[in-house]
């Protein structure tokens, strides 16, 4: 079962099989008052012995560890506790470990060099129900998706995602091509001079007009729009 992170403390485990990046990490977020480090892990086995017993919120699980990898104990955590939330941490964006660890239910992929502030508020993202991915990510996602679906209804499915585009109105529109180049709210406000719950708001419009459940989705509908 996991905990509870609606206005409260964000609670983490760490799995990584480097104990200098466990050691990093906890050091990092240990500074947000907001999160905390509850338990942490050194590879996947541990972490299925780990995990359940620490009400956590969220997973920041390394891909690459010995005795068991990251995307199998993720799929097995899930399964149990699917309201628990995974961030896959990783020095390869590669995009079969994207898709993999999506398609298993992953609610994050980031890579580890990722600045402290964006990891922050990827965890903050992620905790809330909302999925995240570092621009590369996205661009590989994007690249899996596009190629794995070149076929003879290429053609229909970029004057579907055009017309979707065409029914939203220019602002919106200017947000959605900024979510589909992987920036977060907050990037999106700097850059389009907007509140931060302003954009929360197009976005949100954005997954009803456009049919969509999460902002990778728009990023693939945009990325074919321009097919």
């Amino acid at each position: 079962m996991t905990g509870s992170s609606g206005g409260g403390v964000v609670r983490l485990v760490v799995v990584d099989d480097d104990p200098m990046v466990r050691a990093a990490l906890r050091m990092m977020l240990g500074g947000d008052s907001g999160l905390a480090v509850v338990a942490e892990a050194g590879d996947g086995e541990e972490a299925l012995r780990v995990v359940p017993g620490a009400d956590a919120d969220v997973v920041l699980m390394d891909i690459r560890m010995p005795v068991r990898d990251g995307l199998s104990a993720t799929e097995e955590l899930l399964a149990a506790d699917p309201g628990l939330k995974v961030i896959v941490l990783t020095t390869f964006d590669t995009d079969d470990l994207v898709l993999r660890a999506l398609r298993l239910g992953a609610a994050g992929f980031l890579l580890k060099d990722t600045p402290p502030a964006r990891l922050v508020e990827a965890i903050r993202t992620v905790a809330s129900g909302q999925p995240m991915l570092s621009p590369s990510v996205t661009a590989q996602l994007i690249a899996a998706v596009t190629r794995d679906g070149r076929d003879g209804h290429e053609q229909v499915r970029t004057r579907s995602a055009r017309a979707a585009l065409d029914g939203l109105t220019d602002r919106e529109r200017d947000v959605a091509h900024a979510v589909a180049r992987g920036l977060s709210n907050a990037d999106i406000a700097a850059e389009l001079y907007m509140g931060v719950p302003t954009v929360k708001t197009h976005v949100g419009r954005l997954f009803t007009k456009l049919g969509v459940e999460n902002r990778v989705q728009v990023a693939i509908l945009v990325h074919d729009a321009q097919a």
